[in-house]
């Protein structure tokens, strides 16, 4: 330890100086150690609060159709869509029940769909809007066509027995006894969320008064081309936070030659 003297000064006077040096300093030791106490004590009382997590997003709950085509209809019934020729066959041996109606476009090629009556009388609103969803999942929305006859029948209408000498592929079936006809269906959907908060693609009927959707037209995009932009439309119009996944999206709309209507 060094220490500076002043010669001009006496000794007595030099040591009274250094006195009071040391007197200050040890002032400011005393405060710095108070502050240290506080600072610490301060980090102590931060790291003992619960710490505020974002909250965690709900998992949305997958039902069993949420997989294929569907939605709910105005009079709340479900209504289901095969996505290929191995979900339709699959969609009628497990889910075509007594009471339920099939449909189907008059055209080669489509989604097969079905009414789950849940032992209802099914109402005529869903069977037009089930007949206006069965149309757009049909070859007719590739071909741009703006409408096309839709055939409903009960189940025991709908079968796997093909005529002698012929055969079925997958996702075909034959259809016998009377139809019950739905003539120039327009191929019109809207893609939007239900009260549920569950995003479906359904005829624009179903989404009457309700701001939180889209209209999707004959376009040149595939389904994948214009997700985004869906996703995008929705939670501006939305007033809750909202979380779509894409494939939500691409589940619901045809999957091509798609656009989302100038609004």
């Amino acid at each position: 330890m060094t220490i500076e003297l002043d010669f001009e000064k006496s000794v007595e006077e030099n040591a009274s100086l250094h006195f009071e040096r040391a007197k200050k300093a040890k002032k400011k030791l005393t405060g710095l150690k108070i502050a240290i106490e506080h600072t610490k004590e301060l980090i102590s009382s931060i790291e003992s609060k619960p710490s505020e997590k974002a909250k965690p997003v709900k998992k949305k709950k997958q039902q069993w159709f949420h997989s294929l085509h569907w939605f709910f209809s105005s009079d709340n019934f479900l209504v289901i869509g095969g996505r290929s020729a191995k979900g339709n066959e699959q969609l009628v041996k497990k889910h075509l029940e007594e009471g339920d109606y099939f449909l189907h476009a008059d055209i080669p090629g489509g989604s097969v769909c079905i009414i789950k009556a849940e032992r209802q009388e099914i109402p005529e609103t869903t069977f037009n809007e089930a007949a206006q969803f069965a149309a757009v999942f049909s070859k007719a929305w590739k071909q741009s066509l703006p409408a096309i006859d839709v055939y409903a029948v009960p189940p025991e209408q709908v079968s796997k027995k093909a005529p002698s000498g012929t055969s079925l592929g997958t996702g075909s079936f034959m259809i016998y006894g009377k139809r019950k006809w739905f003539r120039k269906t327009p191929l019109k959907i809207i893609v939007g969320l239900n009260k549920k908060g569950e995003l479906m693609g359904a005829p624009p009927s179903v989404f009457a008064g309700n701001n939180c959707a889209v209209e999707i037209v004959h376009g040149k995009k595939e389904a994948g081309g214009i997700a985004k932009q869906i996703v995008s439309t929705l939670k501006k119009r939305s007033k809750e936070q909202l979380t779509i996944s894409l494939d939500e999206v691409i589940r619901a709309i045809p999957a091509e030659n798609v656009a989302v209507a100038e609004r």
